[in-house]
């Protein structure tokens, strides 16, 4: 039979494990509203290229600027798909500092979150 304390201690864990259910559901419920919000921006190191993706990480503006007709179609696509990565690159740290500001970098859910958006978007890391 457990005696008072017990009783009380286990109620006590079942409380404190209860709140930090609740805790970690807002935060989550945070993070993925700022993430829903995020895009980022990216521009070629010689300015003729500037790529937007949108919180998945799909192309939500490209941008060529008119010099970019001065080089090759070739030198233009490789272009392009390198500032598309820096852009994803760019993401990936803005939902890093979300994911520390809410659930913690350091935390199991949030090293898996950004794992998985890294995942998810080709990023070597």
């Amino acid at each position: 039979m457990f005696d008072g304390e017990s009783v009380d201690g286990a109620l006590e864990r079942i409380d404190d494990w209860e709140q930090s259910l609740a805790r970690r559901a807002e935060q989550a419920q945070a993070l993925a509203a700022r993430a829903s919000m995020m895009s980022a921006t990216a521009r070629s190191g010689d300015g003729l290229v500037e790529v937007t993706v949108d919180a998945e990480g799909q192309i939500a503006d490209l941008h060529l600027d008119e010099g970019i007709r001065r080089q090759s179609a070739e030198a233009t696509a490789r272009s392009i798909v390198e500032t598309l990565q820096a852009a994803k690159e760019n993401l990936i740290r803005q939902f890093g500092t979300a994911t520390a500001e809410t659930v913690g970098a350091d935390s199991e859910t949030g090293r898996m979150l950004v794992e998985a958006l890294r995942h998810r978007l080709g990023s070597s890391g």
